[in-house]
Protein backbone atom coordinates (compact mmCIF):
# COMPACT_ATOMS: atom_id res chain seq x y z
CA UNK A 1 0.00 0.00 0.00
CA UNK A 2 2.43 2.43 0.38
CA UNK A 3 3.88 1.88 -2.75
CA UNK A 4 0.95 4.04 -4.42
CA UNK A 5 1.63 7.11 -2.80
CA UNK A 6 5.40 6.91 -3.79
CA UNK A 7 4.65 5.93 -7.70
CA UNK A 8 1.98 8.34 -7.68
CA UNK A 9 4.69 11.18 -5.78
CA UNK A 10 7.26 9.52 -8.56
CA UNK A 11 4.80 10.06 -11.69
CA UNK A 12 3.56 14.04 -10.23
CA UNK A 13 7.28 14.14 -10.38
CA UNK A 14 8.21 13.22 -13.89
CA UNK A 15 5.38 15.56 -14.92
CA UNK A 16 6.65 18.55 -13.27
CA UNK A 17 9.98 17.72 -14.71
CA UNK A 18 8.81 17.17 -17.94
CA UNK A 19 6.48 20.27 -17.92
CA UNK A 20 9.10 22.22 -16.73
CA UNK A 21 11.48 20.53 -19.86
CA UNK A 22 8.75 22.21 -22.23
CA UNK A 23 8.01 25.58 -20.44
CA UNK A 24 12.17 25.68 -21.05
CA UNK A 25 11.96 24.41 -24.62
CA UNK A 26 9.60 27.20 -25.49
CA UNK A 27 11.49 29.84 -23.71
CA UNK A 28 14.21 29.27 -25.30
CA UNK A 29 12.17 29.08 -28.91
CA UNK A 30 10.91 32.40 -28.23
CA UNK A 31 14.55 33.58 -27.05
CA UNK A 32 15.93 31.79 -30.04
CA UNK A 33 13.68 33.26 -32.50
CA UNK A 34 14.16 37.31 -31.39
CA UNK A 35 18.24 36.86 -31.27
CA UNK A 36 17.86 35.24 -34.78
CA UNK A 37 15.05 38.54 -36.21
CA UNK A 38 17.00 41.42 -34.15
CA UNK A 39 20.24 40.06 -35.69
CA UNK A 40 18.59 40.07 -39.13
CA UNK A 41 17.18 43.34 -38.90
CA UNK A 42 19.96 45.26 -37.36
CA UNK A 43 22.49 43.87 -39.91
CA UNK A 44 19.87 44.98 -42.83
CA UNK A 45 19.43 48.26 -41.09
CA UNK A 46 23.30 49.27 -41.75
CA UNK A 47 23.69 47.83 -45.32
CA UNK A 48 25.02 51.24 -46.33
CA UNK A 49 27.43 51.34 -43.71
CA UNK A 50 30.22 48.55 -44.28
CA UNK A 51 31.81 49.33 -40.78
CA UNK A 52 28.92 49.54 -39.23
CA UNK A 53 27.84 46.41 -40.66
CA UNK A 54 31.04 44.82 -39.41
CA UNK A 55 30.15 45.31 -36.15
CA UNK A 56 26.53 44.37 -36.20
CA UNK A 57 27.59 40.88 -38.03
CA UNK A 58 30.20 40.32 -34.78
CA UNK A 59 27.65 41.56 -32.36
CA UNK A 60 25.20 39.28 -33.69
CA UNK A 61 27.28 36.03 -34.30
CA UNK A 62 28.65 36.60 -30.27
CA UNK A 63 25.00 36.64 -29.74
CA UNK A 64 23.87 33.75 -31.35
CA UNK A 65 26.63 31.89 -30.18
CA UNK A 66 26.05 32.58 -26.32
CA UNK A 67 22.36 31.79 -27.56
CA UNK A 68 23.41 28.24 -28.65
CA UNK A 69 25.55 27.84 -25.99
CA UNK A 70 22.92 27.85 -23.22
CA UNK A 71 20.26 25.65 -25.72
CA UNK A 72 19.22 22.49 -24.26
CA UNK A 73 17.88 21.20 -27.45
CA UNK A 74 20.15 20.20 -30.37
CA UNK A 75 18.12 20.78 -33.15
CA UNK A 76 18.13 24.64 -31.92
CA UNK A 77 21.75 24.71 -30.76
CA UNK A 78 22.40 23.91 -34.46
CA UNK A 79 20.39 26.33 -36.08
CA UNK A 80 21.91 29.15 -34.10
CA UNK A 81 25.32 27.73 -34.39
CA UNK A 82 24.80 27.53 -37.93
CA UNK A 83 23.69 31.39 -38.15
CA UNK A 84 26.59 32.16 -36.46
CA UNK A 85 29.39 30.72 -38.92
CA UNK A 86 27.36 31.64 -41.83
CA UNK A 87 27.31 35.44 -40.66
CA UNK A 88 31.40 35.23 -39.47
CA UNK A 89 32.21 33.97 -42.87
CA UNK A 90 31.23 37.53 -44.55
CA UNK A 91 33.74 39.65 -45.60
CA UNK A 92 32.18 43.10 -45.69
CA UNK A 93 34.88 45.50 -47.16
CA UNK A 94 33.24 48.25 -49.29
CA UNK A 95 29.08 48.92 -50.00
CA UNK A 96 29.16 46.03 -52.76
CA UNK A 97 29.94 43.58 -50.28
CA UNK A 98 27.95 45.39 -46.92
CA UNK A 99 24.50 44.96 -49.43
CA UNK A 100 25.37 41.76 -50.61
CA UNK A 101 26.39 40.71 -47.12
CA UNK A 102 22.52 42.02 -46.02
CA UNK A 103 21.20 39.63 -48.81
CA UNK A 104 23.15 36.42 -47.21
CA UNK A 105 22.28 37.48 -44.14
CA UNK A 106 18.24 37.65 -44.75
CA UNK A 107 17.97 34.31 -47.08
CA UNK A 108 20.52 32.42 -44.03
CA UNK A 109 18.32 34.16 -41.47
CA UNK A 110 14.81 33.12 -42.38
CA UNK A 111 16.71 29.49 -43.32
CA UNK A 112 17.53 29.34 -39.35
CA UNK A 113 14.53 30.41 -38.50
CA UNK A 114 12.74 27.75 -39.95
CA UNK A 115 15.24 25.18 -38.52
CA UNK A 116 14.23 27.05 -35.15
CA UNK A 117 10.25 26.59 -35.96
CA UNK A 118 10.85 23.01 -36.45
CA UNK A 119 12.71 22.08 -33.52
CA UNK A 120 10.11 24.06 -31.45
CA UNK A 121 6.90 22.38 -33.00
Amino acid sequence: MRLLPLAAACAAAVLFASGCATADKAQSCAEATKVISTTVSEIGKVADDPAAMRKKIEDGAADLENMANKAADTTLRDALQGLAESLQKLNVDDANAAVDAAQRVATDGAKYLRQVSEACI
